[in-house]
């Protein structure tokens, strides 16, 4: 009772509008079968966005908006978005959503394609936050990606690292959720990395580049 208390305190902004577009972008993720971020796991991506300051963060899995918007929420209102999905029409979605949200549309860039190909091309330290939410059993490669792109002092999330419950089950596993622990060894194991496990949603993976 209590856990599901914390996921859900604080989900949305107060904000009328952002509100509208958040239930207007759930709705297209649901339409396209796809998993939004949790009421809880916003919130907890506001905060971060928000305690770093973050003016440049780098989103993989753009979806349709919905962890959008609160990044952009919690960022510096002349912060930058960028955010990565290999499905276009997505993107398009998420486009929309921002828009309705009042976000201008230069507080967002949109780079279609697989993330793995686009990542290389992004600034060395250029990012205040990484946020992971795309196909994880590229998860420990994301990881390799993100200490570079990272500034010192910067941070890297990873949604879905519960995965409802399959990361600690000791029965056979796909290979998305042998990826996931693979990652959660070498983020603990990192002497580059501070990390945390956040109880949100299906699992916040959070760490600081030292």
């Amino acid at each position: 009772m209590s856990w599901a208390f914390a996921d859900a305190y604080g989900g949305e902004p107060a904000d009328s509008t952002v509100h509208v577009a958040l239930s207007w972008a759930r709705d297209r993720a649901e339409d396209a079968g796809l998993r939004p971020v949790s009421d809880g796991t916003g919130a907890a991506l506001r905060l971060l966005a928000a305690a770093t300051d973050a003016k440049a963060v780098a989103e993989i899995g753009t979806g349709t908006g919905v962890s959008g918007i609160h990044l952009l929420h919690g960022m510096r209102p002349d912060g930058v978005l960028t955010t990565v999905d290999i499905e276009p029409e997505r993107q398009q979605f998420a486009r929309e959503a921002f828009r309705a949200a009042g976000f201008a549309g230069n507080r967002a860039r949109f780079i279609p394609g697989r993330a793995l190909d686009v990542l290389p091309r992004l600034a060395d330290g250029g990012y205040d936050l990484v946020f992971c939410d795309g196909d994880r059993t590229e998860y420990p490669r994301y990881l390799d990606e993100s200490l570079r792109l990272l500034r010192h002092g910067g941070l890297i999330c990873f949604e879905g690292v519960f995965a409802d419950g399959r990361t600690v089950d000791s029965g056979a596993q796909p290979q998305e959720v042998l990826a996931v622990r693979e990652l959660l060894r070498d983020v603990r194991d990192s002497s580059a990395l501070l990390p945390s496990l956040l109880p949100v949603g299906d699992g916040l993976l959070c760490a600081v580049r030292r």
